[in-house]
């Protein structure tokens, strides 16, 4: 049985909680700051904001984030420094997430600062001819053709042609029961790119593709293994809304797919790649979008410092402490290794040698890491908040019974610790810019 530790609110005090003691590599109480001694007015670090929790709840606007933005633009709305919104959301494209953004903040945001979780599938060109299974809500064939797919076909497309295979709810079930003569090209990978609506349908019909090998509607085939690929984006467990409690996310209709699959089957679901906080490929990524930003606006000085600022322990803290320790062994090897997009990042080797990794052709289209660090700030105003009874983990309060990480990641107390405690967005901004010793004006 674990001791119980008490809630947070009681091991902080302060109605503005302090970050959490240094970790090894930080230096005193501003550790995290790229050195500066005078004061900068021009950027060496960047900000990778979430979106849920940080930002909104559901679809209302947090109070703080609006006062934060107006810290980061000058009189013309322009940027102050690089900022990348990095969401594990993917039911729209990004413009229209940039829209939402540009009305919820008040300054003008482009999509070229939107990550979405599947916004990585841009690099894996080897797909984007192939006839691909989609799966979530949203306009999917107009978010899967803008990503570069050219023959994706829907859960709801695939049910209209293969009106048998749903048969869970009673009431949608065909009323002639012929087999479907609508000829159907072999589907040759299945790209998750949120949880969907009918999960009882999406579930049955992605098994179907999985177990026949790109042809449902044919019988299961126990020489279907290793599986056709899939490619999942977002592996949140839970995600903060309006409700006073975590709804499921993506990660939890992950869970219920592999744990279905290895019941039918005997063996473990494989995923060619996972993308979306917390994997190191989606923070490389957004590292590219950042130095773009840079670029763009004739900023010499280089971003050594990443601050990404989220609400989950699980993801946001995660993957941002994630990243740096990639950043850091790449550090003391002298040279950047090549990212393993792969689903067992966690589990198996960092690496591997480029003849292993099927279908990472991506690796052409991004350019190597270049930050030298990147730190987590962890907010109070989402998933994890100081006035819930579940007390900060900690090396000895946490243990892998609690982990709400995806399975084919390492559960790592360290990962888990963030480098700062603050209670919004706002309170955010102005840690950083004091690390930083930041002064635009």
């Amino acid at each position: 049985m674990r001791r119980a530790l008490p809630p947070l609110r009681a091991l902080l005090g302060a109605a503005r909680p302090p970050r959490l003691p240094a970790r090894r590599g930080m230096r005193g109480p501003l550790a995290g700051r790229s050195g500066h001694s005078a004061l900068s007015v021009l950027p060496s670090f960047g900000f990778l904001f979430d979106i849920d929790g940080v930002l909104v709840r559901g679809r209302t606007p947090i109070p703080a984030a609006r006062t934060a933005f107006q810290k980061l633009v000058n009189s013309q709305g322009q940027f102050l420094v690089p900022v990348v919104f990095v969401t594990n959301a993917g039911d729209c494209l990004r413009q229209k997430k940039a829209d939402q953004l540009s009305h919820l903040l008040g300054v003008p945001i482009s999509q070229d600062q939107v990550m979405m979780s599947h916004s990585p599938l841009r690099m894996f060109k080897s797909y984007h001819e192939k006839c691909v299974l989609v799966s979530g809500q949203g306009p999917l064939l107009d978010i899967a053709q803008d990503l570069g797919f050219c023959q994706p076909i829907t859960i709801d497309t695939l049910r209209e042609k293969r009106p048998l295979l749903d048969a869970v709810d009673h009431d949608r079930r065909p009323n002639v029961l012929s087999p479907s003569a609508v000829e159907l090209p072999k589907i040759e990978a299945v790209v998750l790119f949120g949880e969907p609506v009918r999960w009882e349908t999406s579930l049955q019909l992605i098994i179907d593709v999985l177990l026949t090998s790109g042809y449902p509607g044919n019988p299961y085939g126990q020489e279907n293994y290793p599986h056709i690929p899939v490619l999942a984006c977002n592996m949140d467990l839970m995600w903060v809304a309006e409700a006073q409690s975590p709804r499921f996310g993506h990660g939890t209709f992950m869970v219920c797919l592999e744990n279905i699959y290895k019941k039918i089957t005997g063996k473990e679901l494989k995923y060619e790649a996972l993308m979306g906080k917390p994997s190191r490929l989606t923070y490389q990524y957004a590292e590219h979008l950042i130095r773009a930003q840079a670029l763009q606006r004739s900023w010499e000085q280089p971003i050594q410092t990443l601050y990404a600022v989220g609400d989950n322990l699980m993801t946001d803290v995660y993957g941002a402490n994630l990243y740096n320790r990639y950043l850091q062994e790449s550090s003391r090897t002298g040279s950047k290794p090549r990212l393993q997009a792969k689903a067992s990042a966690g589990r198996a080797p960092a690496l591997l040698p480029q003849a292993h990794e099927p279908g990472l052709s991506w690796q052409n289209e991004l350019a190597p890491a270049a930050a030298a660090r990147c730190r987590s700030v962890l907010v109070c105003t989402g998933v994890y908040s100081p006035h819930g009874e579940v007390a900060l983990p900690t090396r000895d309060s946490i243990t892998e019974n609690v982990f709400h990480g995806h399975r084919d990641f390492t559960f790592d107390p360290g990962l888990v610790e963030p480098d700062h405690i603050v209670p919004d967005v706002d309170a955010a901004v102005d840690l950083v810019f004091q690390l930083e010793n930041f002064a635009p004006h």
